[in-house]
């Protein structure tokens, strides 16, 4: 375990939160904009987030070691003049750079976390910008693109992930594979699970004349085109996907628990929205154990500069 501080922006509801904390991580200020995201932050966490980050004086801000943010994937339409800190103006981003520049006592790292897509927005210039705009800022800047299916979640979520350090004499590299946990152990039994989550007979029989699949359990996932195909996991979780976008087994849709679970979150996990929201929530958060490995090696890698600054001073 770790001793650190940390504050959570763009929290939604939570995957952050639960990453940090099994690490030994003590929140000291989270934000939030959603309203349903904060009830159900503050029912897991008993921590309230504060509202418009926009709206938040850097000096309102308790000091803090780590700085986490899946900042919204808004278009960049801005970025990409490499203006350094004045080319992020205008998007929430800036938001994460306002802090890091006018914070005293600047957080030790940080991890960002933001769609696969991001990589190649604007011919790249926009990972660029913000990435100049991150070292401007004192800080020495990684990133890579990390599935989440890679770090035990039986979801193919890519997303790109940005870690920062203070201490330029750090070296981090991102955490290797982990073994996945199986999709069977995240899945309900069809017999305990609520009709309302099965799709209509002719929802299914178009989906089966369409294709059957070879594996057992698996998500069905309809893309944009109308085709189906089929894995032994799912396909990522998208808040803003039709109801019936991934179906278990081609028959029935995944319940709140079951999407929490493929994001990481443990079954103690407080419920407290509809399912529409859940739904949403769901599909808006981060991976948790994908931050928890990547944050366990960056705490790692601090660790091991500090033993070597000891060692050399005794």
């Amino acid at each position: 375990m770790f001793n650190f501080t940390f504050i959570d922006l763009f929290a939604g509801i939570g995957g952050f939160h639960l990453a940090a904390a099994s690490l030994g991580g003590k929140c000291v200020f989270a934000s939030e904009i959603d309203s349903e995201a904060k009830r159900a932050y503050e029912a897991n966490f008993g921590l309230i987030p504060h509202g418009d980050i926009t709206k938040i004086e850097v000096n309102d801000i308790p000091d803090h070691d780590v700085l986490f943010a899946g900042f919204p994937c808004q278009p960049f339409s801005i970025i990409g003049n490499r203006l350094g800190f004045d080319d992020i103006r205008g998007t929430l981003f800036f938001e994460i750079a306002r802090i890091l520049k006018y914070k005293n006592n600047k957080p030790r790292f940080f991890i960002l976390e933001n769609v696969k897509q991001l990589v190649g927005h604007n011919n790249g210039n926009t990972l660029q910008t913000i990435l100049q705009s991150l070292s401007d800022l004192g800080y020495k800047v990684y990133w890579n693109i990390l599935n989440a299916l890679n770090y035990g979640l039986p979801q193919k979520r890519e997303r790109t992930i940005i870690v920062g350090f203070l201490n330029h004499t750090i070296s981090f590299q991102f955490p290797k594979s982990t073994e996945t946990i199986k999709l069977e152990d995240i899945l309900e039994q069809d017999s305990n699970v609520d009709p309302k989550y099965f799709a209509s007979e002719n929802i299914v029989n178009k989906r089966q004349a369409k294709h059957i699949s070879k594996y057992y359990p698996s998500i069905w996932h309809e893309n944009k085109s109308g085709n189906i195909s089929s894995y032994p996991y799912s396909c990522a979780l998208r808040a803003g996907a039709s109801y019936n976008y991934l179906l278990v087994n081609g028959r029935r849709r995944l319940t709140p628990r079951e999407m929490l679970r493929l994001q990481g979150f443990p079954d103690n996990y407080n419920i407290v929205c509809n399912d529409s929201q859940t739904r949403k929530q769901a599909g808006n958060a981060v991976p948790v154990n994908l931050i928890k490995a990547v944050l366990k090696e960056a705490l790692i890698a601090e660790t091991k500069i500090k033993r070597q600054y000891w060692q050399k001073a005794i």
